[in-house]
């Protein structure tokens, strides 16, 4: 019987049309032989596939130099695909794992991920993918919070103390060392991430384990909607509940309009769940002049407007393309909070309703 392949990466990306300069969201899954590309998460069918097999990747791509973090894949027949990620993490992300893909189909070896079952003798009783959904389980799993460190603030992870706690307290292990042990396995597997610089440090080998079991070490869960907040300030989270979502972050923007395409500022307030980012008039009033539904939206960092007059010269913009494909166009005062919405916005699409 013959092996389907496996399923490396997926998420929502930005593709340009075949045919036409049109930008549209595509759920893109990454093979080990190809890249499928659906319209819709929900969908069984894809909507094209590019095989990797005589393809390369160029990144960053500049063709398009009003968009970032765009990478090009070259098919074997010389066609080109243009993918846009939402931020540099990301792009870099998909790169890196493409590459491999398409180094192993040369070398004709089998995609797999840094295993280190045998380096640590870890028993083949164990599951690593059902210990990872136990992990996550709401109820009974490790706890995601809201940690602060050098000025940063990391949303939706948990540190490598409270992984090695909960491994002991679920009986999964007997002993700490045991636990180090397995935790680096699942850090190796793919199934925890590091968050911040010592935990990245430790699993690029500059520390004795790539796991550690410290309290300032932070890990998350790769779709968990991890995003990481360059500086703490008590106006990014306001915690009180309003429409029934956990406000997440506001502050002011410049949004275009839709018909006039005329440019004002508008207070925005970004809620969890469900997942909505409504916006106010600035100047006061409680009901909200507007919202955008963000589940299943691709937000995206772009350098210029098409068919239309900037607002300054700055020009910090980004782009919400929603599920219905409706574009709204949003300006920041300053590359690091654009960047900080478009991590917020993400995290809240992926696990908002």
């Amino acid at each position: 019987m013959e092996r389907e392949p496996m399923r490396i990466r997926e998420g929502y990306l930005v593709k340009k049309g075949s045919m036409f300069n049109t930008w549209k969201p595509m759920w893109v899954v990454l093979l080990e032989d190809g890249i499928e590309f659906y319209k819709r998460k929900a969908d069984n069918s894809p909507k094209g596939m590019v095989p990797l097999k005589g393809s390369s990747i160029n990144s960053p791509c500049q063709d398009f130099g009003k968009r970032m973090f765009v990478f090009k894949l070259t098919a074997a027949k010389q066609q080109d695909h243009f993918f846009q990620a939402a931020y540099l993490e990301e792009r870099d992300a998909w790169v890196r794992d493409i590459k491999k893909a398409i180094r192993c189909i040369e070398g004709g070896q089998r995609f797999a991920r840094k295993s280190t079952r045998k380096s640590i003798r870890l028993p083949e009783t164990i599951n690593l993918s059902a210990l990872y959904l136990s992990m996550k389980d709401p109820e009974k799993g490790i706890k995601e919070l809201k940690l602060e460190k050098d000025k940063k603030v990391f949303n939706h992870c948990f540190t490598g103390t409270s992984v090695i706690d909960w491994l002991v307290s679920s009986n999964s292990i007997r002993n700490r060392k045991e636990g180090l042990m397995l935790a680096s396995s699942l850090l190796s597997e793919g199934y925890l991430q590091p968050a911040g610089d010592t935990s990245k440090a430790a699993a690029e080998g500059l520390s004795d384990t790539p796991f550690l079991d410290l309290s300032d070490a932070y890990y998350y869960f790769p779709d968990s909607g991890f995003f990481c907040e360059g500086n703490s300030s008590d106006d990014d989270v306001v915690l009180k509940e309003e429409f029934r979502g956990i406000i997440v972050k506001q502050g002011c923007l410049l949004k275009q309009g839709h018909r006039r395409k005329n440019w004002k500022v508008r207070k925005f307030v970004l809620r969890d769940d469900p997942a909505y980012l409504h916006y106010y008039d600035p100047a006061g009033g409680e009901e909200p002049l507007g919202a955008i539904h963000l589940r299943g939206c691709v937000v995206t960092a772009v350098e210029d407007m098409p068919d239309s007059k900037k607002y300054d010269g700055d020009n910090i913009l980004f782009e919400i393309i929603t599920a219905d494909e409706i574009h709204y166009y949003l300006q920041a005062a300053s590359s690091t909070e654009r960047t900080e919405w478009i991590k917020a916005i993400q995290a809240v699409a992926r696990t908002g309703k």
